[in-house]
């Protein structure tokens, strides 16, 4: 077999068509786009869901829901991940440092501490909102769920 005698698979290559290149080109004199109208001026691009003049589609649908301005988004962590990591690391308090540390949480992150998964021992959680299944199971357990109020919060990333 010789470099010289290959040739790709008949069909696979496509030669060029060059618009606008003479009326022996085929698509002389208008170029293929036609006559008049913007689409055969150059320079011309659509705007975003332009329907030719028709009344666009996001347009046609009507708006609904609303954006709460004052939501307040917690990161949530359940009690098995908690539990996971009292199991690798051995610590008996988890603040937001910890959790930082251990890469489940985000130093802006408010978080909160959800129910799900077993824990099975004692720990001190402070940290920013506890579902009542979550806080129920730690003080069952014997250890304190402690919510920590705006001023700590502040205390806490001013650091």
């Amino acid at each position: 077999m010789k470099l010289s005698g290959l040739t790709p698979a008949k069909g696979s290559v496509k030669t060029n068509f060059r618009r606008g290149r003479g009326q022996g080109s085929g698509g002389g004199g208008t170029a293929t786009r036609g006559h008049k109208g913007a689409q055969s001026r150059s320079g011309y691009s659509s705007k975003r869901g332009f329907e030719g003049g028709q009344m666009p589609l996001q347009r046609r649908l009507p708006k609904f829901g609303f954006k709460n301005i004052n939501r307040v988004d917690h990161h949530g962590i359940n009690l098995d991940t908690i539990q996971a990591l009292l199991d690798s690391t051995k610590i008996t308090e988890i603040t937001l440092d910890v959790l930082i540390e251990n890469g489940l949480a985000h130093k802006n992150d408010l978080v909160k501490i959800m129910g799900r998964g077993e824990l099975k021992s004692k720990v001190d959680i402070k940290i920013h909102a506890f579902t009542a299944t979550a806080k129920k199971a730690i003080e069952d357990k014997g250890g304190s769920a402690t919510i920590l109020e705006m001023a700590d919060l502040n205390a806490i990333r001013n650091k």
